[in-house]
């Protein structure tokens, strides 16, 4: 089977972007099932019910997040609504939601998709490592086709991460810095793995910000509030095919989409 995952969508350019692009890559890659990162959707930062919906109608099976999955307060009964829409695992007990999900692609194969956020240069939450071990495991008792988002700041950590979990997840794909990385690869457990599949939104911009807000913050180091950019957009995304009655990957393919057109 063929898993389209498709990096962070910021803003509304990032969500017309899925709207028109999306169809036609699924089309052209075969694809079973879509996993998409939405935790910028909502004017940059955070998911509504709008958005999320608004997504779901693209297309997409599986929305994952990250840390600004919490910056839009209606995101907190979403996530315990929609079982379609997954936050960091790791997280304490008792937050909103759920780390994990299974869900059927459209040849009714099941698959898991689990959520990670690292703790490098980020909150100082519960530990990746142990909780993604933990709940992948449990999860093979279910399916072999799990794909897990690690939404996580340091190359080091969601490497780390890759090679820890390879043999147990399918794909461990790194989100979070919105610039597309050039390290995909099969690990030797028949995992896939990039340390980061990039953003999906404007492309003329510094991750997804007006690109004169985001420098003016680096050369004042005053406070800026930032804002979405528009222009051009691009889509980062990977498509990976993998073995459903293993669970092993045999491949992934990274995918880059510059619109030349402007919003």
């Amino acid at each position: 089977m063929v898993i389209l995952h498709i990096g962070d969508v910021v803003g509304k350019l990032g969500r017309r972007t899925i709207s028109e692009l999306l169809p036609p890559l699924i089309q052209e890659h075969d694809a079973g099932l879509v996993v998409v990162n939405g935790e910028n959707a909502a004017g940059g930062v955070g998911l509504t019910p709008r958005t999320a919906e608004e997504l779901f109608g693209s297309g997409i099976d599986v929305l994952t997040s990250g840390n600004h999955i919490w910056d839009k307060r209606d995101a907190f009964d979403l996530l315990n609504e929609d079982s379609r829409i997954v936050r960091p695992a790791n997280y304490p007990q008792g937050a909103p939601g759920r780390g994990w999900t299974l869900v059927s692609s459209d040849d009714g194969v099941t698959v898991g998709v689990v959520n990670l956020q690292g703790r490098v240069f980020m909150q100082g939450i519960d530990c990746p490592f142990r909780v993604g071990e933990e709940i992948l495991k449990s999860l093979r008792e279910k399916t072999r086709v799990l794909v897990v988002d690690v939404h996580a700041e340091a190359t080091s950590e969601k490497l780390a991460l890759g090679h820890h979990f390879s043999g147990l997840a399918s794909a461990v794909l790194g989100t979070h810095t919105h610039v597309q990385t050039a390290d995909e690869q099969l690990m030797d457990g028949g995992t896939a793995y990039i340390t980061d599949v990039g953003m999906t939104g404007p492309a003329d911009s510094i991750i997804g910000v007006r690109t004169e807000l985001s420098v003016a913050r680096f050369v004042t180091q005053l406070p800026q509030r930032f804002e979405t950019a528009s222009g051009r957009a691009i889509v980062n995304a990977v498509v990976i095919d993998v073995d459903e009655s293993t669970g092993a990957a045999g491949g992934i393919t990274r995918i880059l989409r510059l619109e030349e057109r402007g919003d």
